[in-house]
């Protein structure tokens, strides 16, 4: 299992965290904090020593900045970045490029548990056709599934039909929503698993939040 990086998911998983060999969506609108998930998930495999592979359509210096603001410490052991100004660059244009250097990298490090996050789904999403994307995921996927392996990546609610979320949702083994509930005057952070491989239906949402040592995630209402 590939732990979270956050004991109180961990925990609602039901197990020591993502399956084994599986892909995970993180799905919500901007500003939310989907990418904390990522990063605390890095971070965890960091300090299991595993390989982590992050790709994003930012810099590496923008990652490294944002992690600060949610408690990720990234100054002892940082990830493999394949970004924009990374020694391998992350061209979100070009498909076949991108799948060659991935499952490249991942050869590369196949002696060790690896760990892929990415935030370069909606780009994929907004600059080609869904089909063109499903095929491009649906062939990474099985390759990524060959090594001891989890990708995580995140997709911007609200900026995709709701056919082309449900086909993403479809594709994955993993799917997490955050979502903001209006209760009065409040405004209530809200996470559900809307599904997981090998985790039986759990159709209820749970409180998040982030805290200085990092994210708690508890039951509705309290």
């Amino acid at each position: 299992m590939g732990s979270s990086g956050i004991a109180s998911l961990d925990k609602l998983l039901g197990s020591d965290g993502y399956p084994d060999r599986s892909t995970i969506l993180i799905v919500g609108p901007p500003g939310i904090g989907k990418e904390a998930l990522g990063y605390w998930f890095t971070h965890s495999g960091l300090v299991q020593n595993d390989f982590c592979l992050y790709a994003t359509r930012l810099s590496s210096r923008e990652v490294l900045h944002d992690v600060k603001a949610f408690n990720v410490d990234f100054s002892q052991r940082v990830p493999f970045w394949f970004a924009s100004d990374a020694q391998i660059k992350l061209d979100i244009n070009n498909l076949s490029s991108m799948s060659f250097n991935i499952k490249d990298i991942l050869k590369k490090n196949s002696d060790r548990r690896i760990r892929v996050v990415t935030d370069v789904l909606s780009s994929l999403l907004m600059l080609n056709q869904p089909d063109t994307v499903y095929k491009f995921l649906t062939q990474l996927f099985s390759d990524v599934k060959q090594y001891d392996s989890v990708l995580l990546a995140t997709l911007e609610e609200g900026m995709h039909p709701s056919s082309v979320l449900v086909a993403m949702e479809q594709l994955f083994d993993g799917v997490i929503e955050l979502k903001l509930y209006e209760e009065g005057l409040r405004v209530l952070p809200l996470l559900r698993i809307r599904k997981m491989r090998g985790v039986p239906p759990q159709p209820g949402y749970y409180n998040f939040s982030f805290t200085k040592t990092g994210m708690e995630v508890s039951a509705y209402g309290k």
